[in-house]
């Protein structure tokens, strides 16, 4: 399957090199880059990782910041268009490790599975200098959804996941609508496929944030940006939102 890597930054980044540096042959068949706002270190960082490694390299500019989830339909729209049939999200500021990549995409192509997600709590999953609140969080999120959508999950929060490119054709999903423009695009799309009955898994990956340190490990503001993860599932399980 023609498989694609979607990875999202914003603004100035200094990592988005080393984690386009450690991306081999065989993971996947491109790299999408959505920069918004990105600066000339991003930017320099990009082009001489496209350099450096044998994967392509597709990068995306936004000259404003739409949000996560606008940059994440970037990244579909561009696969769609060039028929990719599996698409890898992860982050690009090296919390996620792209040397997992075949543990999410294995279970898809000689499985059969429609949609996996990494877990850093299933057995041969790492955490490693995970803020302690998040960790509380992070760890509690995934009962909820389990008991609101009968399916077990242990993470929910870790964007680091694959899933096959006809999931955003659905005509049951619908992730262009403006209200996913953020984080809840993604919270939106895991509702749908643990809900449709799509074929689900999770497998165990790695969250490390040690190449953070001193660094705002989030673009997330608990006080502000909380209802866009927490939102999706109420409003979809209540019928508010479709």
């Amino acid at each position: 399957m023609k498989t694609i890597a979607i990875i999202p930054v914003y603004g100035e980044s200094d990592t988005i090199g080393r984690v386009l540096e450690r991306f081999e042959p065989g993971y996947v068949d491109e790299i999408c880059v959505v920069a918004d706002k990105p600066g000339v270190v991003t930017l320099g960082a990009i082009e001489e990782a496209g350099r450096q490694i044998r994967v392509p390299i597709k990068t995306i500019q936004n000259t404003v910041r739409n949000g996560i989830g606008y940059a994440i339909r970037q990244g579909y729209k561009y696969a769609l268009e060039n028929r990719f049939e599996l698409i890898v999200i992860m982050a690009g500021n090296g919390k996620d490790d792209p040397r997992e990549i075949p543990r999410l995409t294995t279970p898809i192509l000689e499985e059969g599975y429609d949609y996996v997600q990494g877990s850093r709590f299933l057995p041969g999953g790492r955490r490693e200098k995970n803020p302690f609140l998040r960790s509380i969080f992070t760890r509690l999120f995934p009962y909820v959804w389990s008991i609101m959508t009968g399916v077990r999950c242990t993470e929910v929060t870790n964007g680091f996941r694959a899933y096959r490119a006809s999931i955003v054709a659905d005509p049951r999903i619908n992730t262009w609508q403006s209200w996913l423009d953020n984080y809840e695009l993604e919270y939106y799309l895991h509702y749908k496929v643990l809900t449709l009955g799509y074929k689900f898994a999770e497998r165990p990956v790695s969250k490390d944030y040690s190449a953070l340190k001193d660094k705002k490990y989030s673009h997330i503001s608990p006080s502000k940006d909380w209802w866009q993860i927490v939102g999706p599932l109420f409003l979809l399980r209540l019928g508010v939102r479709k």
